[in-house]
C-alpha cells in the first residue's frame, strides 16, 4: 500500500518530468463527514473551482450543502438533478443545445454515484498529501497530459484508452466519477462549466485516474523521459523537414541564376 509520503514524491516527480504548472490533485470520496486536518470547507464552490484551488496549493472540502453546481451535486449523489436540467430546458437556456431532447439525453447518460453514497469530497494538492486519494486529477496543457495517457497505456499492457465525455461536467463526471466507478483513466476536452468558472486555459484540459495507478504511471514517465519525451519536444523531425525544404528552395534558386 502506497503511503502519503510516497504519493507526494510521485506527484513532485510527475510535475518535474512534465513541467506541470500546478500540482496534480488528490480527491477522496468520503462516505462519512469527519473533519480533515488542514482542510477548509469551501463555501458555495463548484467542484471544478475546488480542483482549481487545489491545483494552486489549497486544501479544501465540499459537501451537499456547500457544492454550488447542481449538475455536479447530482453526479456525486448529493442532491437530485433540478427539473430544468433533467428536462433539457436548462441547457437550451445556456445556449448549449438547440433542442430540449438533446439536453435531456445528455443528462440521462450522465455517470452518477448513488444518492447519499458519499458525504463529502476532500480535495488537495497531491504534492502535499496527508492521505492517500481515491482519484488523481491533473489539469494542464494537452501535450503534458498526453504523456500521462501514454504511461497509463503501458501500465495496461498497450490497451487503447477510451474517452467518455459530453463536453459537460469535465471535472466532476469525466475526471472523477467515471474513473471512480469504472476504475480507469478518463479524459476529455474540458467543458462549458469549468472553462467559465475556473482559470483553466484555452489550451488546457483535464484527466483523472484511480490513484492505484500513480506509482506505475510515474515509473513509466521516468522511462519516457529518457528518450521519447525529449525527442518529441525537441521536434527533430520537424527540423529535418524544414532543412530539407530550405535546401530544395536554395537549389532551385541557384539553378535559376
Amino acid at each position: 500500500m502506497v503511503t502519503p509520503d510516497e504519493i507526494q514524491k510521485y506527484s513532485i516527480r510527475m510535475k518535474e518530468i512534465l513541467g506541470l504548472t500546478g500540482s496534480p490533485i488528490g480527491v477522496r470520496l468520503q462516505k462519512t463527514a469527519e473533519p480533515v486536518t488542514g482542510a477548509a470547507m469551501a463555501q458555495s464552490h463548484r467542484y471544478c473551482q475546488a480542483l482549481m484551488r487545489a491545483r494552486h496549493g489549497d486544501h479544501v472540502m465540499v459537501n451537499a450543502s456547500t457544492l454550488s453546481c447542481p449538475a455536479a451535486a447530482r453526479a456525486f449523489g448529493f442532491r437530485p438533478l433540478p427539473e430544468p436540467l433533467k428536462t433539457g430546458k436548462g441547457l437550451m437556456g445556456f445556449g448549449i443545445t438547440a433542442e430540449e431532447s438533446v439536453g435531456r439525453r445528455m443528462f440521462e447518460q450522465m455517470a452518477v454515484l448513488n444518492m447519499g453514497e458519499i458525504a463529502q469530497l476532500d480535495v488537495f494538492p497531491l504534492d502535499k498529501a496527508v492521505n492517500v486519494p481515491d482519484i488523481v486529477v491533473v489539469e494542464d496543457e494537452v501535450e503534458k497530459l498526453m504523456w500521462i495517457v501514454l504511461a497509463y497505456m503501458h501500465v495496461k499492457g498497450g490497451e487503447r484508452v477510451t474517452a467518455s465525455t459530453a463536453v459537460l461536467q469535465a471535472t466532476c463526471v469525466d475526471s472523477t466519477v467515471i474513473p471512480f466507478l469504472e476504475q480507469r483513466l478518463n479524459f476529455g476536452f474540458g467543458c462549458y462549466g469549468c472553462r467559465d468558472a475556473t482559470d483553466i486555459g484555452h489550451n488546457e484540459t483535464v484527466i483523472g485516474f484511480p490513484a492505484q495507478f500513480l506509482p506505475a504511471i510515474v515509473d513509466h514517465l521516468e522511462h519516457l523521459n529518457k528518450k521519447a519525451l525529449p525527442q518529441s519536444r525537441g521536434k527533430h523531425a520537424l527540423a529535418a523537414l524544414k532543412k530539407q525544404i530550405s535546401d530544395v528552395k536554395e537549389e532551385r534558386s541557384c539553378a535559376s541564376l
